[in-house]
């Protein structure tokens, strides 16, 4: 059985309601005709992918963000939400992945903040409702602790005391586990459980099934912006584990419960040759998401790709391989060298390449024109500079050459980064990344958040570059990615990959079965 003994659902109906939202961005429809209900008594999963439309509900929700159709609707009515403020008023309150509490203060100061200025905070009164909160759904806190003493956990646990303090009935959890520790994450599930069973409706957003099964009274799916499917309570209490896994893979990823696929597969390439790319026994050290009996190779002109719920380790193991994350134990090699104890720079002089999927905050410097960008990681290298002095000519060479190439419109190539628009932000990535003496190359969800011709257009890149007999490893949550792209796919769960499949006919299948915890 899955799921958890929930509340019964309250009879007055869903506390909050969302009825046929649609939030349109420059170039994205995020929602399209979205409904959902929160009930109250119940932890009601949130699942998607990354671009699902996950966030815009929540900053609907939330009052940082209006609809442009539809309606939200409070205990049957509908509300325009036009502030945090209002959201807050009405019983909404949000937790988001990372702390909003300011480290320097204490809790009971935290507390008081934006109160009004002329009047002295009653601080022991505060700690004291903050105590008498905190017993009452099963946590301790100290009113007086330096918030940043805390853990990550204990800082969730010290956020949601103060929605509830605030006369939340709908709790909103935003990716709230995604930077603890298993540990911490279970006690978390057992704290929903706890409010729940006080009546208040729980949305808990997550990118890990596991937890949506254990935890999750009802589950809905997004996918593209759009509602992809339901699981209600009385299926999720029936449904065994592995059946209720695999009906969340197909409202996810497009396949059904492990039949037919829902669109055909690509056409097998034959790939061979000795492994340009070869990782055995790697593991990795990491808090939320540890590596462990990680092995793969890959050849030349070959595209392996890495399929997986988001969360799972993917990110943990492109920076390992970069260079970025030291490597406890196994073994990396490019071409039979061993680079596992290797720094970014000699890495990516023997060949190895990695295009981010974090571009403006870890792939580029905002502030930076185009044409440093291009050079990024060859800071101070010759011909660009002579003895430690810049050599403008060369630089503004190099960048006219690749803007041209790789078509990255700019208004000029000294115009900062961080003006482009997100599809030739990635173009500067490509260009950079693509040059020189690239051997293999890392891609990580190399098309997340891009519009439909850039997608198209970074795809093309991706297929170029394994036809110049580059080894590319493309990990990405887009399993329409994975399946038009790669040659063989590895599925990755928990740290670790569960299973390898060609990308032939039945491909779609034996994922699915992989992600959802099944043998192949």
């Amino acid at each position: 059985m899955v799921g958890s003994s929930a509340s019964p659902v309250a009879a007055q109906g869903p506390v909050v309601s969302l009825r046929q939202v649609t939030k349109r961005f420059p170039g994205v429809v995020a929602n399209d005709h979205v409904t959902i209900d929160l009930w109250p008594g119940e932890v009601h999963v949130l699942l998607g992918e990354n671009g699902a439309g996950k966030s815009t509900l929540v900053g609907m929700l939330s009052g940082l963000q209006k609809p442009d159709e539809g309606e939200i609707l409070i205990d049957g009515s509908a509300i325009d939400i036009a502030s945090p403020r209002q959201a807050l008023d009405l019983g909404i309150g949000t937790v988001f992945q990372h702390s909003m509490l300011v480290p320097s203060l204490t809790l009971v100061d935290n507390f008081t903040l934006g109160g009004p200025w002329w009047k002295r905070p009653d601080r022991e009164g505060v700690a004291a409702r903050m105590r008498e909160q905190a017993s009452s759904i099963g946590i301790r806190i100290d009113p007086y602790a330096l918030a940043g003493s805390l853990s990550l956990g204990e800082q969730q646990q010290v956020e949601i005391v103060r929605a509830l303090m605030r006369g939340s009935r709908c709790l909103i959890l935003d990716e709230a586990t995604a930077m603890l520790t298993p540990r911490d994450a279970e006690q978390l599930g057992e704290l929903m459980r706890r409010l729940v069973a006080r009546g208040l409706a729980v949305v808990f957003i997550t990118h890990k099934l596991n937890e949506a099964l254990a935890y999750g009274d009802r589950i809905s799916v997004l996918r593209l912006g759009k509602n992809a499917g339901a699981m209600e309570p009385q299926v999720l209490k029936s449904a065994d584990t592995s059946a209720a896994m695999a009906e969340v893979v197909r409202m996810m990823f497009g396949t059904n419960a492990f039949g037919e696929a829902e669109s055909g597969a690509r056409e097998m390439r034959a790939v061979g040759g000795r492994p340009v790319l070869a990782v055995d026994g790697l593991a990795v050290d990491d808090g939320s998401v540890p590596l462990s009996g990680i092995s793969f190779t890959v050849a030349a002109g070959e595209i392996l790709g890495l399929a997986g719920i988001d969360g799972n380790g993917q990110k943990q193991l492109a920076e390992a391989l970069a260079g970025q994350r030291p490597i406890r134990s196994g073994s990396l090699k490019l071409k039979g060298v061993s680079l596992e104890k290797a720094g970014v720079g000699e890495r990516r002089s023997h060949g190895l390449r990695y295009v981010t999927d974090d571009r403006l905050g870890e792939g580029t410097v905002g502030t930076f024109p185009v044409s440093t960008n291009l050079l990024l990681k060859q800071i101070g290298d010759r011909p660009f500079w002579k003895s430690g002095v810049e050599q403008p000519a060369a630089i503004a060479d190099n960048a006219r050459r690749y803007v041209g190439e790789f078509d990255v419109r700019t208004p000029s190539i000294e115009t900062p980064v961080a003006k482009l628009s997100g599809g030739n932000i990635q173009k500067v990535l490509l260009a950079r990344e693509l040059s020189g003496a690239a051997e293999a190359v890392i891609f990580a969800k190399p098309t997340y958040g891009l519009d439909v011709q850039n997608i198209r257009s970074s795809r093309r890149r991706i297929r170029e570059a394994a036809e110049a007999g580059r080894a590319v490893l493309l990990i990405s949550t887009d399993l329409e990615e994975i399946l038009e792209l790669a040659d063989r796919i590895a599925v990755m769960s928990q740290g670790r990959i569960v299973g390898t499949v060609d990308n032939d006919a039945d491909a779609r299948r034996k994922i699915g079965e992989l992600m959802s915890g099944m043998t192949v």
